[in-house]
């Protein structure tokens, strides 16, 4: 009898520790994604998202972009925070209190064309057509092959006032925002180890055969990080003056 109370007490033991193990292990991967995301328990997080480019209702969303919304939606769930969508037509009167997505580039989401302008003057948009456009950070430019390479920008900026980050998913189609949410929600331990203490990021994926695989199929092609946040160089204007000078050799 005392054989059997000892080892029950034993897997009593055995149990407890190994759940209390478990609840460690899942503790401290919570706080990994807290930390990263700068997402506290009970937070509003603001998704802002872009306006459908091709719908006549001025709060109409794509439906990749719904997809990258539920993928961070899950994220936000995950650390405790409360997740509020805001769309292109209220995003000029949303606070900024916590942690911020935004979600679409800079022709169809204001919200990011702000953040673009006044901390990341090194990147840029050039929209050629409807079906084509080329993503333009410091002196490289990156153009896309539709539904066989594409491109997307994953970017991290630190609130200055508040203390919690900023993330930017800019792709050059709807389904590239998708790739670059899940690649964000994926992949944020690693990236949390690549860039720790909350440091700014900006970072280049590749999209590839998407018409056929997906959004799941994506690589890390470069961190563009110092390029994004300096403004280009401006070419000297040449005067009159200097062209009659010109002339006269």
């Amino acid at each position: 009898m005392q054989d059997l109370l000892i080892n029950l007490l034993a897997s009593v033991i055995a149990g407890a520790a190994v759940w209390f193990a478990q609840r460690l292990v899942r503790y401290r991967s919570v706080e990994r994604r807290r930390r990263f995301f700068g997402i506290r328990p009970n937070e509003e997080v603001h998704f802002h998202v872009s306006r459908h480019f091709s719908s006549p209702r001025e709060k109409s969303v794509h439906r990749d972009d719904m997809a990258a919304l539920v993928e961070l939606a899950i994220v936000t769930k995950e650390c405790g925070g409360r997740p509020t969508l805001v769309t292109a037509v209220d995003t000029a009167a949303a606070s900024r209190t916590g942690t911020e997505f935004c979600v679409g580039g800079p022709a169809a989401n204001e919200r990011t064309a702000a953040y673009l302008r006044s901390l990341l003057p090194g990147v840029a948009f050039d929209i050629v057509d409807s079906a084509q456009m080329s993503i333009r950070v410091g002196g490289r430019t990156f153009d896309h092959t539709p539904g066989r390479a594409e491109y997307a920008l994953v970017v991290r900026l630190l609130g200055q006032k508040t203390g919690h980050p900023v993330f930017l998913l800019m792709g050059q189609k709807a389904y590239t925002n998708l790739a670059a949410a899940r690649y964000l929600a994926t992949q944020h331990r690693e990236l949390g180890r690549r860039f720790p203490d909350q440091r700014d990021f900006c970072l280049l994926l590749l999209v590839r055969e998407p018409a056929v695989l997906g959004s799941d199929h994506v690589e890390l092609v470069a961190d563009l990080t110092a390029e994004a946040a300096t403004a280009p160089v401006a070419a000297p204007a040449v005067t009159g003056d200097a062209d009659d000078h010109t002339a006269q050799r």
